[in-house]
């Protein structure tokens, strides 16, 4: 099959020929549909978080199930399947609490080893061992996931849209509805107007915030998130967005979403809280970065400050619901997506999102 390979930052991503083995006992087989184009994915690329390398990229995106490996029990072949780089196990204690993004198995899929669930790889080129990406790797024309890590949803849902609920949609309602749980009336406040973070604005409109501020660097991309919901907006050129604010909420927000996960964007969203609020670390930074605030600000203001890994989602529960709302014109997901373009291109929108273009791309293998 093609896939895009990623085999060092010194190193050219390639698109090209690799061997993809059949999917093992509880694994599954997917066509991909679609993958997006994800800044995480640019956190590979730039050498910022420690991976495993030759590695196939991608981690967010949609397909058929087209071979079933044994002993997996509710799929079969022809399903329509939102890939989840979070494969719960279901056995581990946070899985039986409930809390299936802190999975212990899928943690040591995510870390930097590389491989499947059990330890091993399907991926290899020229004989030699390729690595997996978050234990998924979309971007190509196939994928063997653990099937806890495709979960079905409906047969009327257009395939490729639905690639961006498996990370940046989840991730963001997920933020607002799960982590946070945000209730009505509240005021919050989103920084970066990416597909997280518009992901966030659309989350905290369906929790019926009665405030939500949208702020950004790009005019356009705050007026997007007007049109998600957004109550207001600050474009960040020369202003404290901090201090802009405080024009708005002079006391304060009760939430505030870093969707960029920048040392200084973290800061910003701790600074801006008022009595009892919550900062949400939603979009995530380089390994190693530190941010800084004033514990006894924090202390005596009764604030918090929140991480929220993949939205906090309990993926078979919260993908197929998030279809739903999409489906019933609750969710608006095709305004997120910027661009659909061929495997081929998947360097060039990985420049295009390094340098702000767009939103999200969703590379289509069949184009």
């Amino acid at each position: 099959m093609r896939a895009v390979v990623f085999s060092g930052v010194d190193m050219p991503i390639e698109v090209t020929e690799v061997d993809l083995a059949p999917p093992g006992p509880g694994e599954v087989r997917v066509k991909i549909a679609a993958a997006g184009v994800c800044h995480s994915d640019l956190h590979v690329r730039r050498g910022e978080w420690a991976v495993a390398t030759p590695l196939v990229m991608g981690h967010e995106g949609s397909g058929t199930v087209i071979e079933v490996g044994s002993g997996v029990t509710g799929l079969r072949e022809g399903d329509h399947v939102v890939l989840s780089w979070v494969a719960p196990c279901g056995k581990c204690r946070y899985c039986v609490a409930g809390k299936e993004a802190r999975c212990e198995v899928a943690a040591k899929v995510v870390a930097p080893n590389g491989v499947l669930q059990d330890g091993t790889s399907r991926l290899r080129r020229d004989g030699q061992m390729m690595h997996h990406y978050l234990g998924v790797s979309s971007f190509a024309d196939f994928a063997v996931v653990p099937a806890s890590g495709a979960i079905k949803i409906r047969d009327d849902a257009p395939l490729d849209t639905m690639a961006l609920v498996g990370c940046a949609v989840a991730t963001g309602v997920g933020a607002v509805m799960n982590t946070a749980s945000v209730e009505a009336g509240a005021t919050v406040v989103v920084i970066g107007c990416g597909g997280v973070g518009l992901s966030v604005v659309q989350g905290a409109r369906l929790a019926r915030a009665e405030r939500i501020i949208a702020i950004d660097i790009q005019s356009s991309k705050t007026a997007l998130a007007r049109t998600m919901g957004a109550t207001d907006e600050i474009v960040v050129s020369t202003a404290d967005p901090v201090e802009a604010l405080r024009d708005f909420l002079p006391n304060g927000a009760d939430y505030v979403f870093d969707a960029i996960g920048m040392t200084s964007t973290t800061e910003q969203a701790i600074q801006m809280l008022g009595l009892g609020g919550a900062a949400v670390v939603v979009g995530l930074p380089p390994t190693g970065a530190r941010a800084s605030f004033e514990p006894l600000v924090l202390a005596e203001s009764d604030q918090k400050i929140l991480g929220s890994n993949y939205g906090s989602v309990r993926p078979a529960i919260d993908i197929p619901l998030l279809v739903d709302r999409y489906m019933s014109g609750e969710l608006w997901l095709d305004e997120l997506v910027s661009s659909r373009r061929p495997l081929h291109e998947a360097v060039a929108s990985l420049d295009d999102l390094q340098r702000g273009v767009g939103l999200r791309t969703l590379l289509i293998p069949t184009l």
